[in-house]
């Protein structure tokens, strides 16, 4: 009884996260706050759901493939996201930026559809 609710809290809370990385998927404005919602959503929201599947299944076989999945992704999501935001810094994409923060740039708070938000 103890394990089953505390499954359901965990895929509830990596739930939590894929819900809020999908909607920080669409609502952030340019490419690198986008991948950082992307990236939570992979590591804890996925990492969540495994773990929650770990403990309703119990010891066996299946807990041990799962927990390996999770070690893989808690691995390699990072280094994936660092690794395709660096491509897109080297490509000469530019961070979004408030205008008059300091970062002499001179961007305005423009979406990457060209009109003011």
């Amino acid at each position: 009884m103890v394990a089953e609710v505390v499954a359901w809290v965990l895929l509830m809370g990596g739930a939590f996260f894929l819900v809020t990385g999908a909607l920080g998927m669409v609502r952030l404005p340019d490419v690198f706050t986008r991948m950082h919602a992307a990236g939570m959503t992979d590591t804890m929201g996925a990492g969540l759901i495994l773990a929650g599947m770990c403990v309703y299944s119990g010891a066996n076989f299946e807990t041990v493939r799962l927990l390996l999945i999770l070690g893989f992704l808690w691995f390699t999501s990072p280094i994936a996201t660092h690794a395709t935001a660096k491509a897109a810094l080297s490509g000469g994409v530019r961070p979004f930026t408030l205008a008059g923060d300091g970062s002499g740039d001179g961007r305005t708070a423009e979406r990457e559809g060209g009109a003011p938000s």
